[in-house]
């Protein structure tokens, strides 16, 4: 690990809450901003200071949108850096937690994730001296408020963290929005704020996103998205003639009845994921409607004798997925279903390179040029038009691809 000092606004999340800081009277810190732009490594260990300084015996609560997000943002990071400064810490991987002591202090420190509705009930009744909230946007707004309920301990205080999401997000309008009437202190972060990101990376990820993502993930905008979904597609750059051998190959599959159904078949070579052939069937445009079985059929056709290593279907599609593992030929996998994330991850294949799109497949290259978000909606959401062939990619991109992020952060230590 690389050791640099810290920014001016890094140094002010780890001190806040420090006697002597103007400060440290506040109830809540929120830190929001950029990707990789430092906020969140700093965030958690002074989280940790805090709560080893100020108790003894208490408990704390790590939160992320799920567990193994929250290891690979808070702690994998922070532990080490701990150890190296003298704190015992001791997880214990089957309870979800993490006891750290220092000079006689012990305090126990939960970890949850915040994934959906129902994680509320996970941290229900506890009683906390402070809560820690990473990618708090991500988390529905019940879990939040569940666990902030629980901190009831004298002295408390609340910690949170994000990327920004839409303008009318419940957190920015009740949270970022009234921070002085919540006693909160509120650090908004950029890219420089984190001195461990050289020139060249700041503008790798400034080539990465476009659109809304790009005011949000690079310039740290809380915008609504708008216009085309993929405003970046060209066909010069994200398409090709033909496809090359490939070692690997999945189907995706958007299910239709009366809406059309797309299938996608998606081939590995060298490392970037070619969308070598697909089957779309519009029941209106052809006046006729499929069953389960005619689709399977079409589903076969489509695969020819390829050793297909796993077929992804809309989580929705309960008979054809069923149908298809009666079969018995292909591994069938639910995808993953988060629309906005998954857009994101598309932009990122698409942009890197790791995603082309062979010229044959038609139907998708006519939905890149039609694909909008929705202005009316109250949240991110795209138009329910002109979207098969995008949710099948989608589908494909979310639940296949790796989408390991690299991680760039800054820690100031005694050399």
């Amino acid at each position: 690990m690389e050791f640099k000092e810290f920014s001016k606004k890094q140094l002010r999340a780890l001190t806040w809450w420090c006697p002597g800081s103007s400060d440290n009277k506040k109830d809540a810190v929120i830190c929001d901003g950029a990707v990789r732009s430092g906020k969140t490594v700093c965030m958690s260990l002074s989280f940790v200071l805090w709560a080893m300084s100020c108790f003894g015996g208490a408990s704390f609560a790590l939160c992320g949108k799920t567990i193994t997000s929250l290891r690979r943002n808070v702690i994998i990071p922070v532990l080490p850096v701990l150890r190296d400064m003298g704190f015992s810490c001791e997880e214990k991987l089957s309870q979800n937690l993490v006891v750290i002591s220092y000079k006689g202090a012990v305090n126990r420190f939960y970890i949850f994730g915040g994934r959906d509705e129902s994680s509320a009930s996970l941290i229900q009744g506890m009683t906390l001296g402070g809560v820690l909230l990473d990618e708090v946007a991500l988390m529905p707004r019940s879990f939040v408020e569940q666990a902030i309920a629980r901190c009831s301990v004298q002295g408390s205080k609340l910690w949170f963290n994000c990327n920004p999401e839409n303008p009318l997000h419940w957190f920015h309008t009740e949270w970022i929005e009234k921070a002085a009437e919540k006693n909160c202190l509120y650090l908004h972060f950029t890219m420089n704020d984190n001195p461990s990101l050289s020139k060249t990376i700041i503008e790798r990820y400034k080539s990465l996103y476009s659109g809304a993502f790009f005011e949000r993930f690079v310039e740290g905008k809380w915008v609504a998205a708008e216009g085309l979904v993929y405003p970046f597609f060209n066909q010069k750059l994200h398409t090709a003639k033909t496809v090359p051998p490939c070692e690997k190959y999945y189907i995706s599959c958007d299910y239709g009845t009366v809406n059309p159904a797309s299938f996608g078949l998606w081939g590995l070579s060298d490392g970037i994921w070619f969308r070598a052939n697909e089957y779309y069937h519009d029941s209106k445009r052809e006046n006729c409607q499929k069953t389960d079985e005619e689709y399977y059929k079409e589903l076969e056709n489509l695969a020819e004798d390829k050793n297909i290593k796993a077929v992804i279907v809309d989580p929705s599609a309960v008979s054809f997925i069923e149908c298809t593992r009666r079969h018995g030929r292909f591994n069938v996998i639910p995808a993953k279903n988060d629309v906005t994330d998954g857009i994101r991850r598309v932009s990122d294949a698409l942009k890197s390179g790791k995603l082309i799109i062979c010229r044959p497949c038609a139907d998708i290259i006519r939905e890149f040029g039609l694909y909008r978000w929705d202005d009316n909606a109250k949240r991110d959401a795209p138009r329910k038009e002109h979207d098969h062939a995008m949710d099948d990619m989608r589908y494909f991109v979310a639940t296949v691809l790796s989408n390991q992020e690299d991680g760039f952060f800054a820690i100031a230590a005694e050399r």
